[in-house]
């Protein structure tokens, strides 16, 4: 089966701690208001943690948010954690022994398959999470030179996540799926072409759900550039589970195989807030070359997009509290000149500071003109990152943003 070999009997245990004694009192309080529980996700209260319902998952702090690498060496731990990375999603044929201890040093923590020694290594409070095997939902590979099956059923994606979640309950299952998510005609699915109702059935097996589309270095002319392809698979994933499961989506961070593209710092930043202001949960960097040579933790040699990254990431975290906090629906209206531009926007409230993240979705620079529904006062408008100040007038401020450009803004109480 895709995660695993053979059955244990029970739940691993592990000695507590300060942070996992806290986290069952926070599950237990959850528990008696009914806000979480065995198999449900707090997602449908947006002002809990989403993690809270796994003893032994990612932090139910609502200052972490989860920002991971995929598939890395270890070794190359320390030095993504300096770059704002705070998870591993995947171990290369592990996990082992060495690949723990090296994490464990590092202090990083994994989302990786479920195997025996994983489930009972003295270093297991490292795993945050099992995973299935990549992107199901595309054409199996029947060996070299074999040609393509089709996409595994959805139907044995729901029996392997019922399989990883009997032998640790503890821990949430992740599922990351293919770029059908967002693109119907992806010829990469095979049969399953054009059939998006799939992933109804797929989200059924998991607890977490990512997807992978990759537009600036994507070579079909439909995706290539378009980076609103992004926030839309999050969109759709969020529809299709209907918030019962966690929406998290991967974010090119390479020039992957496009030997004349690489994505930039602004076009990574851009894709990533897309994907928060539509509602990612967390976000999976995939950094491997393989064209016009193999080099696995590429973004770690590239000192430009490293640098942006970094910052990106760094801003991220500090702003996790507020990224966790309820959104506030309807509260600004947003209108564009020219009149067919299209400027999306998430408002969360905290410590009585508001905020207003902003994305234009399209690649041609527009006049924004944001108008608060509820009564906001006259005052200074600050731009995060920007080193300069708007002003609220009369309920409203104005400004420009590049295509596909990103402005945070925060009014102070």
């Amino acid at each position: 089966m895709i995660a695993g070999s053979s059955l244990l009997s029970g739940v691993p245990r592990t000695p507590a701690c300060p942070a996992r004694l806290q986290k069952l009192t926070l599950l237990l309080l959850a528990s008696v208001l009914g806000l979480a529980g065995p198999g449900r996700t707090a997602e449908a209260d947006s002002a809990t943690s989403p993690y809270l319902a796994w003893t032994h998952g990612p932090a139910a702090d609502p200052g972490y948010f989860p920002i991971a690498v995929w598939l890395q060496d270890p070794r190359n731990a320390a030095r993504f954690k300096e770059a704002g990375i705070n998870l591993y999603v995947g171990l290369w044929k592990g996990p082992t022994d060495e690949q723990l201890a090296r994490l464990k040093e590092a202090g990083m923590q994994v989302i990786c398959h479920q195997n025996d020694l994983g489930l009972t290594h003295p270093d297991r409070d490292v795993i945050v999470g099992w995973m299935h095997g990549d992107e199901p939902d595309n054409a199996q590979s029947l060996g070299q030179g074999k040609g393509y099956g089709p996409p595994i059923p959805p139907d044995r994606i729901v029996a392997d996540y019922r399989w990883i979640q009997e032998r640790d309950p503890t821990r949430p299952i992740l599922l990351n799926l293919g770029q059908g998510v967002a693109w119907d005609h992806w010829i990469g699915r095979g049969v399953r072409r054009n059939h998006p109702e799939d992933y109804l059935e797929y989200v059924q097996g998991c607890d977490i759900v990512s997807f992978d589309i990759y537009p600036v270095v994507h070579d079909h002319p439909d995706v290539a550039g378009r980076l609103e392809w992004v926030p839309r698979g999050v969109d759709r994933l969020r529809d299709w589970t209907r918030g019962k499961r966690v929406v998290w989506n991967c974010i090119e961070a390479s020039r992957i195989s496009n030997v004349d593209t690489k994505p930039t710092a602004a076009q990574v930043r851009s894709e990533v807030w897309m994907s928060l202001i539509h509602g990612s949960r967390g976000l999976i960097y995939f950094v491997h070359q393989f064209k016009p040579r193999f080099v696995e933790a590429s973004l770690l040699d590239d000192a430009e997009l490293l640098r942006g990254v970094t910052a990106l990431n760094l801003q991220i975290q500090k702003l996790a509290p507020v990224l966790n906090s309820p959104t506030l629906e309807g509260w600004v209206r947003v209108s564009t000149e020219p009149a067919d531009g299209q400027v999306d926007v998430m408002v969360k409230r905290k410590e009585g500071d508001l905020y207003v993240f902003a994305a234009n979705m399209k690649p041609d620079k527009v006049q924004a003109a944001f108008r608060f529904e509820d009564k906001v006062g006259d005052g200074a408008l600050e731009v995060l990152g920007e080193d300069r100040v708007l002003h609220v007038s009369q309920h409203a401020f104005a400004d420009d943003l590049e295509g596909y450009g990103v402005h945070l803004y925060r009014i102070r109480r």
